[in-house]
Parts: structure tokens; sequence; C-alpha cells
């Protein structure tokens, strides 16, 4: 979930004049909206749209496979290693997972190789999840990134470490489900782990995981789940940064501001993963008007930046006939305190550093404040940053040197005999990189 690129579209709209977007947020327009982007420096074996991929499919009783099983593998179509920077190789990982329902299914990864591999005889993997905020499967990252790469990734590799960049949605696109996007960002890292001798990971290899936005929000579920789900996996710590703990909170902060463009995929992409919600959400949409179900319905073919600029301060509680309390109705209330709200399906049982604005407007603030509180009180190592700088767009630049020397702390094991090896450290800083208040 990001607003800088929201604010610069609703200004478009109401013919305000504002702040070019930080850095972090200009490093992810071009990847969410590589659907459109000139692929033709790739003369040979272009990339494929997911959608029109055949590579997009899985084998037949994949279903029958332990979760993290590879079921496709091959080096990623293009000049894709190219535009990372510090790459050797990349390849694009098919593998099976679990949808939000138990239910076998299967998601895509893109795995980066280092050219130089940090450690001797030991690794780094970074699972860094992307936050691309859609509900249309082209958008993902494993297609998205031929736009352009983060240049998160592109330094990780120049430390030395792999960089996993799962499409944690799932293969429907399922944006803000929590236990599917958990469950395949897991299994992701578990995929990569058992292809480690194809993959040239050393035998003792560390991982972690980063994600802001709403690849916080993967990162966020995959720390809780890995407990109940993937007990094997032993991550060294998750850098999680914007934070969304509760997704009707987050609605009813945008449903009518400059990002609510962030709603429709939201409300669609979670109540995908229950067929009989989504029918009922979709059944209760106005057929007539301004505010219509042929409006709503388009962004299952938007990027995010084609969603900022279609509903960018349209009032969301008018596509609905029931108005915002169609989605508190106990059918999709049961949903969102399922696959909605953190903190509730288990306890990580790895170090986290946490960061966040305080004048977050996308999440309030207090909302993290909570998660983070459940967790210290059954002894989670937690070092939170509360920063009283800008909002939720500009964190995500203004927080991210703290995160990168934290991370830099876990790979390179100075972490463990640091003050804040164990415990829970609350800190309110004032970082401001960006000069932006968005």
């Amino acid at each position: 979930m990001r607003s800088a690129s929201v604010l610069l579209a609703a200004a478009a709209l109401v013919g305000q004049a504002v702040a070019a977007p930080p850095s972090y947020i200009t490093r992810r327009i071009a990847a969410v909206d590589a659907s459109s982007a000139d692929n033709s420096c790739n003369v040979t074996n272009q990339p494929i749209a997911p959608s029109q991929d055949p590579w997009y499919t899985a084998p037949y009783e994949f279903e029958k496979e332990a979760p993290g099983t590879i079921l496709r593998v091959r080096p990623a179509p293009g000049n894709l290693s190219s535009i990372a920077g510090n790459c050797s190789a990349a390849y694009n990982i098919l593998y099976r997972t679990t949808g939000s329902l138990y239910n076998p299914t299967w998601a895509v990864t893109t795995l980066f190789v280092p050219q130089n591999v940090s450690g001797n005889g030991t690794g780094s993997l970074l699972s860094y999840q992307i936050p691309y905020d859609a509900v249309w499967v082209d958008a993902s990252p494993s297609y998205a990134l031929y736009g352009g790469v983060d240049t998160d990734i592109g330094i990780s590799l120049g430390k030395g470490w792999f960089v996993n960049v799962p499409d944690f949605e799932g293969n429907n696109a399922s944006f803000t489900a929590g236990v599917l996007s958990g469950h395949a960002t897991l299994d992701s890292v578990r995929a990569v782990l058992n292809g480690a001798d194809r993959f040239g990971l050393p035998a003792d290899t560390n991982y972690a995981m980063w994600g802001y936005s709403g690849g916080a929000l993967a990162s966020e579920w995959a720390a809780e789940l890995q407990v109940q789900y993937a007990p094997e996996l032993n991550f060294s710590g998750a850098a999680l940064g914007g934070l969304t703990p509760n997704v009707t909170s987050v609605l009813f902060t945008i449903y009518d501001g400059v990002e609510a463009g962030l709603a429709p995929p939201a409300i669609l992409g979670l109540t995908n993963q229950f067929p009989d919600v989504y029918d009922y959400v979709v059944s209760q949409l106005k057929t007539t008007g301004d505010y219509n179900a042929t409006s709503f319905l388009a962004t299952l073919n938007y990027t995010l930046n084609d969603n900022i600029g279609k509903f960018a301060l349209k009032n969301m509680s008018m596509y609905f006939d029931g108005g915002l309390d169609t989605l508190l109705k106990p059918l999709t209330q049961k949903v969102i305190n399922s696959d909605g709200l953190m903190g509730y399906h288990g306890v990580p049982q790895m170090p986290l550093f946490v960061y966040k604005a305080v004048a977050d407007e996308v999440s309030p603030i207090n909302d993290t404040d909570a998660l983070v509180e459940r967790f210290c009180g059954v002894g989670v190592n937690i070092n939170y940053q509360r920063n009283s700088v800008g909002g939720h767009a500009a964190e995500g630049t203004n927080g991210n040197a703290a995160a990168t020397a934290w991370l830099d702390s876990i790979f390179d094991g100075t972490f463990a005999s640091s003050a804040n090896a164990t415990g829970c450290f609350v800190s309110n800083v004032a970082v401001n990189v960006t000069d932006s208040q968005f």
C-alpha cells in the first residue's frame, strides 16, 4: 500500500501542485506499470504477461506435492539480470503453496543470484516482498520487474546476498489476503532452499525478510504463520515498514481520500480467496449511476497507478447499495477477522525491526502500536521506531537506512551481540530524508 503516487494522481485531478514523490515510490511506479512497458530491448525470449504465458500454470496433480515444492523453474526470460545489476542470473520458480482456506494452490517467485556470494562457506538470502497492491495478475513482480528493479534489490545483490521476490498475492492476485500472502512468502523461501544446489546457495545460508506497506503485510503474516505452517524454517529476522495491521481500519481511513484507489483491489483481492463472499460483495455493487459495478470491477485489469487515477477522491461507500456497512455484515466480517487482522495467527519466532510514520495516513499508528505491544507481551524481540516526520510514503525512504543497517547486522552476525538482541525497544525518532510531509 503506497500513497505518494496516489497524491500525484489526485493532484492532477484537482489541479493542485504536489512535490515529486519520495524516491521509494519512484522506484516502484515503473515496476508496477510494466504491463505497458516497452521491452523491445529483449530481442529474444521476451517476457510474456502471466495471463498470457502458458508457463504460469501448475502441472497435473500438483496438489499432491508438499508446500514449497518446486513445480517449474526457468531462467527468467529477457534481460532481467542485467536490469537488476550486480546479478549473475535470475530464475522464475513456480511452487506449491496454500491458500487462505488452506487449499492447495501455487505461486511464482523470482530469485536473483549475486555476482559474488558473500561469506566464507555461508550465504545470505533476503526475501524481499514488493508492494504491488493490485488485483491483476499481470501486475505481479515476476513480470512487472521488467519495467524497473527496485534499487534495494541491486544494492542487496552487491552485498553478495541472494534476493527472493515472490508474487505473494498468488495466481489470483489476492491483494490483502493475509493468510495466502504469508503462506506464499514462506513457501517461496522453502522453494529457493529446496533448489539450493541448482541456484548455487551455500549449504549454510541465513535468511531474512523485508517489506514495506503491502510488502510488510506479506512479511508480517509470514512471520506470524511460520511457527505453525513452516516450523522447519529458522529466519534470522524480518524488517517491517509501514505496517497495515487492520484492513478495516485502513478502509475507513482512505475510503474517500486521495488513497481511495487502494480500496477496490483490496476488497476484491481479500474476498477472492472466499468465492461465496466475493460473489456477495459483487452482488451488492450498484448497477446504475456514476458509482456502478462496471467502473468498480475495472480494477480487475488495473495496476496500482490505474487505480489511483480512476478512484482517487471518490467515496467508496457510493459503490454499494448498503454503503460500507455492506462490508461489515457477518459473512464479510468473518473473512476480515480471519484474513485481515494481524496478531492472531501465531507469535513470530524471529527478531523484528518495525518502522512507521506517526502521521501515517493509510494505516493509523495506533494499530501498529497495539500490534507491537501484543507481541512484546509474549516475548518477541522487537525494535520499533516511530518517526515523527512524514507520512506513509515518505517513511518508505526515511526508514530505509535504519532497516538496511538492521538487516546488515542480521546477516553479518553483529546483531546477536548487540544491545537490542533481546527484548522490546520502542523509540520515537525524527528522520527526515525526503522533506516530504506525505
